[in-house]
């Protein structure tokens, strides 16, 4: 989740403003970007306890990699609750501590392979002399809710607040779950409009693919993700796939309006202050008549900070955000980032993707969404199952990232990120069903064993 920032100041006077606001995002399709954003879980290779944020815990990473190389720490209060500064990234943290990387502006995958990797190295370089070890897990595997630590993070206090009135997960989602998700471009808004609608209807098959938390309290407890579980319920008027992305003349303008008429404010964030409002009407806060003097005027930056709160498995604003899959390896991260790349960049691909997903009404994949949780590529779909989609969707993917030649020293193309991809598809495990066969093989029913084998 995003850190603070005072914004925009400039009064919001219609609709129409705001969504020229949001294309903004619209640039040639030579400059499009990778921006890809992972989290994981911090563990004390002691006990295997997860870090609070002091002593010797969070607060001091932080500090240490700002006193390594380059960063400066971004402040809550006076609590360091993350950093910025090296290249066009920054470090975030999630609720309880999940560390988040929001990767640079990259030209090719090949970039942000390297930068995983680098920042893997970096993160480890800090942790190691606090014994804090990291795993990137899409569920907590041991950890009850009430054993998860919280950060003095101002918005987070609100949303802790909030959650449990507007859905039973909301809890779970912000403390025991991480994520990896690609940030993408679009050259127009009938371009966003082509991606985001096959990239929502897709996300469920990306939830199956990337499928990497089978365990809860130390248990599995029959689904492959429990994070996608989580989403199922939590705070809806926000999450999901909603009707309104499909709809006949749905546009930046529509959407604009969706966010101000539908999806309720958490706060409103001035003079370093997080505002609580939660629940409250975007309409409202643009009319004058939220209530609440402090918070003053709506402006472009407030709308901007709303935009953050919403939780659609893809996220419009001046880009697309795919956000339906689990955190795990390096390797599945980019596989993740390649696999949305490919589909989405290339016209050609683009235009293959769209009439395979136009095969079914967009009603039967968000169907997907509570099916994949437990039953992943095993889901059953049109005459075979999920595993038949997932080969016809990273087959086009390949052929995508082929088409953009983007090659790397030792001339593979950006295509060889898929491999995993490409096993799954053809009937590997997920990370998920190998997490499930070590602990009921070599682990004997013990899952802290996940640590050490998930461990950057």
């Amino acid at each position: 989740m995003s850190n603070p920032g005072e914004g925009n100041a400039t009064p919001i006077t219609s609709i129409r403003q705001l969504a020229d606001y949001i294309a903004v995002g619209c640039k040639p399709r030579e400059d499009f970007t990778i921006g890809t954003e992972h989290e994981k879980f911090g563990f004390r290779r002691a006990d295997l306890s997860t870090p609070e944020y002091e002593p010797r815990g969070i607060r001091a990473l932080l500090e240490t990699m700002a006193a390594n190389g380059g960063w400066q720490p971004i402040l809550d209060h006076g609590n360091p609750i993350g950093l910025t500064g090296v290249g066009t990234g920054a470090i975030s943290l999630e609720p309880a501590g999940q560390f988040e990387l929001s990767g640079g502006l990259l030209p090719d995958l090949h970039g942000t392979h390297d930068e995983i990797v680098a920042h893997y190295a970096e993160v480890k370089a800090a942790a190691d002399p606090l014994d804090i070890g990291f795993a990137a897990l899409g569920f907590h595997p041991l950890n009850s809710r009430a054993a998860m630590p919280w950060m003095p993070k101002g918005r987070y206090a609100i949303m802790k607040a909030y959650m449990p009135k507007v859905g039973q997960y909301g809890l779970d989602m912000m403390t025991r779950t991480c994520t990896v998700q690609v940030n993408l471009d679009y050259s127009s808004e009938t371009d966003m409009l082509a991606k985001l609608r096959v990239s929502l209807a897709l996300q469920p098959l990306a939830t199956a693919l990337f499928a990497n938390s089978p365990f809860n309290e130390g248990k599995p407890n029959g689904y492959l993700s429990n994070r996608a579980l989580a989403w199922t319920d939590t705070d809806n008027a926000r999450s999901g796939i909603p009707a309104v992305m499909f709809e006949q003349g749905f546009d930046f303008e529509r959407y604009a309006q969706w966010l101000v008429d539908h999806v309720p404010m958490y706060f409103v964030y001035r003079n370093g202050k997080y505002i609580d409002v939660a629940g409250r009407s975007f309409r409202s806060f643009m009319n004058g008549t939220l209530g609440n003097t402090e918070a003053g005027l709506a402006t472009i930056g407030d709308f901007a900070d709303h935009m953050t709160t919403v939780f659609t498995d893809v996220r419009l604003k001046r880009f697309l955000e795919m956000r339906g899959a689990d955190a795990g390896s390096v390797e599945m991260m980019v596989a993740q980032s390649a696999f949305w790349v490919g589909l989405l960049y290339d016209p050609a691909a683009l235009e293959a993707v769209s009439r395979l997903v136009a095969r079914r009404p967009w009603t039967e994949y968000a169907a997907l969404r509570g099916q994949v949780p437990r039953s992943g590529l095993d889901t059953p779909w049109q005459s075979g199952t999920l595993r038949d989609l997932a080969r016809d969707a990273v087959a086009i993917s390949k052929q995508g990232l082929r088409a953009r030649a983007r090659l790397r020293a030792d001339g593979a193309d950006e295509s060889t990120y898929l491999a995993p991809l490409e096993a799954i598809a053809d009937g590997a495990p997920t990370q998920a069903e190998h997490w499930l066969a070590r602990y009921h093989g070599a682990w004997d029913g013990d899952a802290r064993r996940i640590f050490s084998e998930a461990a950057i």
